[in-house]
């Protein structure tokens, strides 16, 4: 393990490891519940199947637990009754992203992937921390050993068969917890089944919300914009802030810095 620079490392999954169809869940959910059995009470919101943008879903879902997630976009959409009609759209979103799940309607991204492999290579163990009760359905559907073949990585403690999961010491995905991000607790319980101090550890994101529960724990925030935010999450305080993860400088790590590599 790593004594000088960072002890643990630890990772968001939807928008950072996985390409999930989270998104496109909640909207078809809303979607088919305001076409459906609550149509009669669509004129009296601000929803329309364009007015639920990336945006929206970024600033009042992404990175929530799901009722709260849920509660977040009725209220966006004034909906009436937010609170009482929250668990029926949640429970209809979850439907529909273990369907597309089972039907592998998602994908891994490959820097993601490799990145990871070289965390694990340096000696940093690994926690995943997503509020999505899901997360783990999608990490033990992902191979990275023929990943691996595929890349020519040469990973020694790669053995057939091993899932992304596989890679991770700490699984705090859909825990049952006081506070959601952007509340630290998800990140200071990752670190501390960890064994880490918090300060030592660095926190994967692509969320703001996610970026500042990082920065309350104080730890240090890596933020990927793969939506074309980069500029929220720099003024989220993160510490580096890469468009993929193959820009960062993984030997940067071994002196506690999140750095991005030259050129």
């Amino acid at each position: 393990m790593a004594t000088t620079g960072f002890q643990g490392a630890i990772f968001d999954v939807d928008g950072v490891l996985v390409d999930s169809p989270h998104e496109r869940a909640w909207r078809q959910a809303l979607r088919e519940l305001m076409e459906g059995e609550w149509a009669d009470i669509r004129d009296r919101t601000t929803w329309s199947p364009e007015a639920f943008t990336s945006e929206v879903y970024q600033r009042v879902i992404s990175g929530r637990p799901r009722m709260s997630g849920a509660l977040g976009a009725l209220e966006h959409f004034r909906v009436p009754d937010a609170a009482g009609r929250a668990k029926v759209y949640a429970d209809r979103k979850q439907r529909l992203i273990v369907g597309f799940i089972e039907a592998g309607e998602f994908t891994a991204f490959p820097d993601a992937i490799r990145f990871v492999l070289a965390v694990r290579a340096a000696g940093i163990p690994m926690a995943v921390a997503s509020s999505s009760k899901n997360a783990d359905r999608f990490l033990k559907r992902i191979r990275v050993d023929t990943f691996a073949e595929r890349e020519r990585l040469g990973h020694d403690f790669v053995r057939p068969g091993m899932t992304l999961y596989d890679l991770f010491a700490a699984d705090l995905s859909g825990r049952d917890l006081a506070h959601g991000k952007p509340d630290p607790e998800i990140f200071l319980v990752s670190a501390a089944e960890l064994g880490v101090p918090p300060e030592h550890c660095f926190v994967v994101e692509d969320a703001v919300s996610g970026v500042r529960a990082a920065k309350a724990g104080g730890m240090a925030a890596l933020a990927v914009a793969r939506a074309g935010d980069r500029a929220l999450l720099a003024a989220a305080r993160a510490d580096l802030v890469v468009t993929s993860l193959d820009e960062v400088d993984v030997a940067a790590l071994a002196e506690h810095r999140l750095a991005a590599r030259r050129a």
